[in-house]
């Protein structure tokens, strides 16, 4: 295996400069759009092995290549576009319902539309940045 070792990387005009410590730790290191009601099916997606539903707006993202720790961040949007209630969120803990959990190869979240209502959400995206 070869390993190149750069300073800086720059685009083929000389421009848009990072450096491999700003990239490995400002990127996003996975993603994924998916389809949250019926059978759940990833639209696409960036190391993401698979989706787990496991309930109703209860879902697990798996991650192809682990996190280095569980202190990533999460970030995300629900929506659901089939009915008269589209604005959706991701419940991570703050309410009873909550089944969050992270570890380095998942992370499992629920969608909502209130504090009561965990509902299927048609347009899932998750984000995680860090580790």
């Amino acid at each position: 295996m070869s390993t190149l070792k750069v300073a800086t990387i720059q685009d083929t005009s000389g421009n848009n400069s990072s450096t491999p410590a700003g990239i490995a730790s400002g990127t996003a290191k996975a993603w994924v759009n998916f389809n949250g009601t019926g059978t759940v099916a990833i639209r696409d997606d960036f190391n993401v092995a698979s989706i787990t539903d496991n309930g109703t707006g209860d879902y697990t993202v798996n991650f192809t290549t682990a996190m280095a720790n569980a202190n990533y961040c999460l970030s995300g949007t629900v929506a659901d576009l089939r009915s008269g209630t589209s604005y959706r969120w991701i419940v991570i803990g703050s309410n009873q319902r909550s089944n969050f959990a992270k570890t380095t190869s998942s992370v499992r979240f629920q969608a909502a539309y209130s504090a009561d209502n965990i509902e299927d959400a048609e347009h899932v995206t998750v984000v995680i940045h860090g580790a």
